[in-house]
Formats: structure tokens, sequence, C-alpha cells
């Protein structure tokens, strides 16, 4: 490594390269990207292909990207004794959430100078980084967690169609008592029924901790295919309406769109027919009242900016909250 000639990364690059490091995805995926990034661009001699970088073995690979981070850290002056504190910490987070294989650990035994990363990292980092920063305190990192609203570390996934859910659940949940951030819950948007059952089937074969699945009405194939593969710490949801914009109750609906229309407009009551599907009636809303084309995601927003109480919960919303919580908690 010693005859190595780097181009060092900027400060941007390091904090991006530690975020990607530390982000919930698969631990071999998210370490190969990269370190094959960091000797692609970074390493001028020598200098390796898309080729040999695929067939360079784990330990030479670790070892070329940690040096070069460490390298490039002190090009910024930025350094800090390596007692791999962190990297150990960090080691044990990624066993507690996904399954680990003996070729994986040796990527994850590097010796990446995180303490001096943890000098570039500022109070509006990203909650992944925030946690970075917590691991070096040496504290109860569940109970700074809790107290900080970091996310991390992550101990139950949600699956869901689709980004409405992943914009309101967490605000939902937050309004119900049961804060995601502070409790380790995390919210993926999977673009669909098909994708739905695609992620699970991916997600359960490498994880350790608890997934819950939220589908809509119409999901009933896609909930038998993943019943097929169901872990007994994992939990489906079949919306027992039609989609989950279904479940805002008819005044958060109506509140969020009077909002919108900043009261030039009101809704009338002969307007509001709650056994009509909640899209088919605001996309009727918007068409009529001079709105842009309605979109769910954009809804989803307005929603969120018009959340006062718990009693803009359905039973149903407040019964997939209490699962979640259960299946969190009997991990």
């Amino acid at each position: 490594m010693e005859d190595c000639k780097i181009k060092p990364l900027t400060k941007d690059q390091i904090l991006i390269s530690i975020d990607r490091l530390t982000r919930f995805k698969e631990t071999e995926t998210k370490y190969l990207r990269v370190f094959k990034d960091i000797l692609t661009h970074n390493l001028i001699a020598p200098k390796f292909g898309k080729n040999a970088l695929d067939t360079m073995s784990y330990e030479e690979l670790t070892a070329y990207a940690s040096n070069i981070l460490n390298e490039s850290l002190k090009k910024l002056n930025v350094w800090a004794e390596n007692d791999l504190f962190i990297n150990l910490k960090l080691k044990d987070y990624e066993h507690s959430v996904f399954k680990i294989s003996q070729d994986v650990d040796i990527l994850l035994n590097n010796s990446i100078n995180y303490s001096a990363c943890l000098k570039l990292i500022d109070n509006d980092s990203v909650k992944n980084l925030l946690w970075l920063k917590e691991l070096s305190q040496g504290k109860n990192i569940e109970q700074s967690r809790h107290e900080k609203s970091l996310l991390y570390p992550l101990s139950a996934v949600v699956i869901a169609e689709g980004a409405t859910e992943e914009i309101l659940l967490p605000e939902f949940a937050k309004i119900y008592g049961y804060d995601f951030d502070k409790e380790g819950v995390y919210v993926i948007s999977a673009g669909g029924k098909n994708q739905v059952v695609r992620a699970y089937y991916d997600l359960c074969e490498i994880l350790n901790i608890p997934i819950f699945v939220l589908l809509d009405k119409d999901g009933v194939q896609n909930s038998k295919e993943i019943m097929q593969k169901l872990r007994n710490m994992d939990y489906i949801h079949l919306l027992e309406c039609g989609e989950f914009e279904d479940l805002l109750p008819i005044q958060l609906v109506k509140r969020t769109i009077e909002y919108q229309l900043k009261n030039i407009s009101l809704i009338e009551k002969d307007m509001i027919d709650e056994s009509v599907p909640r899209t088919e009636f605001l996309e009727e809303v918007f068409k009529n009242r001079g709105l842009h084309e309605f979109k769910k995601v954009e809804f989803a927003h307005m929603v969120k900016n018009n959340l006062k109480s718990i009693e803009d919960l359905s039973p149903e919303i407040m019964q997939i909250i209490e699962q979640i919580k259960s299946l969190n908690k009997s991990k």
C-alpha cells in the first residue's frame, strides 16, 4: 500500500461514502459498491479495471479502500486515534440486522478511521450519520435513538405499496404516540403490489429483524404469495378498505382540501360521499375546483401538513400502528 498513488477524496466525497456504508442496504452490496467506487475514482496507481475489481479478493479491496479513505482524511488535516471502536460497533450492528457470511465479515473488518470521519459530520447531517456519531460515545445506543429520534439502529422494517404510506404512516404513528424514528422502524415504499412481494422475498432471506407488510385490499393474491415464505416474526396486514387513502377520515380530507383552496371555495356537504373511494372523490374535487391534477404523493404531503390530533386517525390506522408496535416488541 505504501507505493499507492491516490487522488484524495474531498470532504463531501468522504461523507457520501460513509453515508452509503451506514444506510439500510444489504451489507455486501453497499460495501462492495463504495469500496469499488473509491478504487475506480481515487486510486491512480496501481490502476485496476472493472474486471480486476470484480475478481479482487475482499481482503485486498478492503485494504485499498481503507487506506485511500484514511490518507484522504490526513490530506484534509482531519485525524484522530484510530482505535477501531466504531468499526467494531458497526460490525455488531450489521450482524444484528443482516445475516452475514464469513466473506462479508472481511469487508466489515476494515480500518477506516471513523473517529476522524466524525469531525466532518455536523448536526444537520442525515440520521444514519448522526447515529454514527452517537456510536462513538459508548452509550446505550437504543436509549440514544429514543432520546434523539435517530431511527438507527433499526429494529423493524415496514414494506408498503406506495409513497403515500411511506409519507403518512410515520406521521400517524407519531400522533398515536409511537414515533418510528425513536423506535427504529424503517418504512419502504415498494412501488406496487408485485414489488411488495419481491421486496419481501429479498429481505426475508437476509434480515434478522421483523418485517411488517402492508397491502391494499385487492392484494389478496400477493398476500398468499408472501404467506408461502412468511417467517414467524413477520406479519401481513391486508387493508379492510380499498387503498391507504381510504383510511383517511373524511374530516381530515376535507380540512386538507379547504386549506389548499385557502377557503375561497369550500367543499359542499353533498359532494362528500364516504362510500366513494377517496382517490376517486379527490380526483373529482381537484378537477372541479381548478386545482392541478390530483397526485397521491403531493396530496400525502398536504395531509401531513394538516394533521392535528389523534382524531385524524381512523380505527384501522390505529390497529396497524398497534400491530407494528407489537411486532417490534416481540422480536
